[in-house]
């Protein structure tokens, strides 16, 4: 039988352990510090739509972490910037009987493209996912998701690219917990739309007019779409969803704020954040492929800074930097696209 390893409780890694201890899945539940002794010690506040209960999960500390089973699947619930030392860590532990885990299935839930590249150095089988779930985890022990009446909505597809019964079931798993689940071959058009939302994360980070903020962005999506496409990619549209998602929402009154996605939470909670790999992915596409992305850089900038300085969301505006950023690009026009560098690196 089929158990998961779910690396990391934040609000994706707990919410996903919430769902499948209440729907009869097979897990454990993988975390570190006060987190996931919190959920050990007194189990896990989960609030839903309309919910609330303390779910007692199946848990191990990363000190401790379980013994691994051959039929095990690894799922990386972990931020991006921490996928290489979770790979690292899990990738050469050993599996009951024989093998490591190397060899085992791992998928990916992060934000932005790195993940998969990253977990393909140690890992023989990647499973990459898209995952849209209005979540929160600020305080130590409490989940907040808002999705209605499905948790979230998931692409998941063997990456780079394709299927198999791996993927199948996988998606038949989280269709049965509760998730809008599909597999998908393209998973890397998936991975790619969700980038261009996520880079608008950093506004969140920023005071300033509801216009100014919406403009933003807007100018950042724009600017990553750009760079996505001359990185030769073709983010993929919402009508190209095979499962019908046409009833799915973020409930209100589910304690799911506007303004408060997965960036806006790191900072509260004074982590390390995702935005190196958000618009620091897209600068470092732009800067590969010869398209400019100074908003998108501008931001990543300013994020850093914040972080440096230890300052909470909403202390620094917004109008200090954007517009003489957006004045800047408007004098300089796109960048030509360098046929040179695209020959010396290549499409990802």
């Amino acid at each position: 039988m089929t158990r998961y390893i779910i690396i990391g409780a934040g609000a994706v890694g707990a919410s996903l352990a919430a769902e499948f201890e209440t729907h009869g899945i097979p897990y454990v539940l993988v975390g570190r510090g006060a987190q996931i002794a919190h959920i050990a010690a007194h189990g896990l506040s989960y609030r839903r739509a309309g919910a609330h209960s303390v779910l007692r999960l199946k848990t191990a500390d990363t000190a401790s972490p379980p013994t691994l089973r051959p039929g095990d699947i690894l799922v990386l619930a972990v931020k991006a910037q921490d996928v290489e030392s979770a790979t690292k860590f899990w990738a050469w532990r050993q599996v009951e009987g024989k093998g490591s885990a190397s060899e085992l299935p791992l998928v990916t839930l992060q934000n932005g493209l790195a993940a998969e590249d990253i977990a393909l150095r140690r890992f023989d089988r990647v499973y990459a996912a898209s995952i849209r779930i209005p979540a929160c985890y600020t305080v130590t022990g409490e989940v907040v998701v808002g999705g209605e009446p499905n948790v979230g909505i998931v692409a998941l597809g063997r990456y780079p690219e394709g299927l198999d019964d791996t993927a199948v079931s996988i998606v038949a798993d989280l269709a049965k917990a509760g998730y809008l689940a599909e597999a998908r071959p393209d998973i890397r058009r998936w991975k790619a739309a969700k980038l261009e939302h996520n880079v608008t994360n950093a506004v969140e980070l920023f005071a300033g007019s509801p216009e100014l903020r919406s403009e933003a962005a807007a100018r950042l999506a724009q600017e990553a779409r750009a760079v996505l496409i001359a990185a030769g990619y073709d983010p993929a549209a919402p009508s190209e969803w095979t499962i019908d998602i046409s009833s799915w929402r973020v409930a209100p009154e589910s304690g799911i704020k506007p303004g408060q996605q997965s960036t806006w939470q790191s900072f509260i909670r004074g982590t390390s954040s995702e935005v190196d790999y958000l618009n620091g992915e897209i600068v470092r596409l732009g800067r590969i492929h010869g398209v400019a992305a100074p908003i998108n850089a501008a931001f990543q900038r300013a994020a850093a800074r914040l972080a440096i300085d230890g300052h909470s969301p909403g202390t620094r505006d917004i109008g200090e930097f954007y517009p003489v950023i957006t004045e800047r690009a408007a004098l300089s026009g796109p960048a030509a696209p360098q046929t040179d560098r695209k020959e010396r690196y290549g499409n990802p």
